[in-house]
């Protein structure tokens, strides 16, 4: 949880610092734009955790379709929608029998390798991320202090 939670902090710290109008900004054509990636994020967490076994709650998972990470681009919106994957992730992995065989993707493996997965999502899109800012003049929070030396 000590790696997921310092993950999400900065994932969080990213959203609040992209400006509004930047959500929309995407590097090309047919890639996923700033507020895509966040909520790319937040229901990959959903979605992990109900692979490792979690009752994701009803009024989330029927919100969830193809076009939703599509159709929620407001700030306040997707901030949300992470915060609210990342409480369910905190309030669910002390909880689960990390040892349990499941299968994900067609193959066997356990709750563990399927949270493994999700942290590691989390870090990936936490790259692409930092390198949107970058791209766009945001500077991730976290470095601001180093960058004033």
């Amino acid at each position: 949880m000590g790696e997921f939670n310092h993950a999400a902090s900065q994932v969080d710290a990213l959203a609040e610092a992209f400006p509004v109008e930047k959500f929309s900004w995407r590097p090309a054509p047919g890639i996923r734009s700033v507020s895509e990636v966040f909520m790319h994020i937040a229901i990959g967490n959903f979605f992990l955790l109900g692979q490792a076994g979690v009752a994701v709650p009803p009024e989330i998972t029927s919100k969830i379709n193809m076009e939703t990470e599509k159709k929620v681009t407001a700030k306040e919106d997707v901030i949300k929608w992470l915060k609210e994957s990342q409480d369910l992730v905190r309030s669910s992995v002390p909880r689960l029998d990390r040892e349990k065989k499941v299968k994900f993707f067609g193959n066997d493996t356990t709750v563990d390798a399927v949270l493994l997965r999700l942290l590691v999502h989390n870090h990936e899109h936490m790259g692409q991320l930092i390198a949107y800012a970058r791209t766009t003049g945001v500077v991730p929070p976290w470095t601001r202090r180093d960058e004033k030396k």
